[in-house]
């Protein structure tokens, strides 16, 4: 078995999901919840599948983004997997409809961060053990730090 690690690259002002799913109509599910949720978000999506011919499914309405998250599940190249990228929306908008998506059994992250997956690869395939989402905590926070946290919310609209 070998494990290694698989950087995602994640542009500015872009946020990526990663997940797992299991049915080759995933791909159709995940659009619609996307759509269904926000038809302003720019997104692309790519599924890999685990069994039959193992395609890589796509669909979106951005192709920029479309080929984001192929490389990404490219990269990856773990069964059953699939990648979303996002512009004009964040996750928190669109991950209730993703989780309720039937096929979905786990999120791996939902991040605009620097993005690892850690993969293990065996004799059958490739599976994802987990995500580096982000950095290591460097303190906790103060007045200060509460304070620029709720003040941002405020400019996104989560608080008043």
């Amino acid at each position: 078995m070998d494990i290694r690690n698989v950087k995602i690259d994640v542009p500015e002002g872009t946020n990526v999901i990663i997940g797992q799913t299991h049915f080759i109509k995933s791909i159709e599910d995940l659009y619609e919840a996307i759509v269904n949720t926000s038809a302003h978000i720019k997104f692309g999506i790519a599924f890999n599948e685990a069994s039959g011919v193992c395609l890589t499914r796509k669909d979106g309405n951005d192709q920029k983004l479309i080929d984001l998250a192929l490389k990404a599940a490219h990269d990856i190249a773990a069964g059953h997997i699939f990648v979303i990228y996002m512009q004009v929306g964040f996750p928190i908008n669109i991950l209730p409809a993703i989780k309720e998506t039937r096929e979905v059994v786990a999120i791996f992250c939902a991040t605009a961060n620097p993005l690892e997956v850690i993969v293990c690869e065996t004799e059958q395939g490739r599976g994802v053990l987990g995500v580096v989402d982000g950095f290591s905590p460097k303190g906790v926070e103060d007045e200060r730090h509460t304070n620029e946290r709720k003040e941002l919310l405020r400019k996104f609209g989560y608080k008043r």
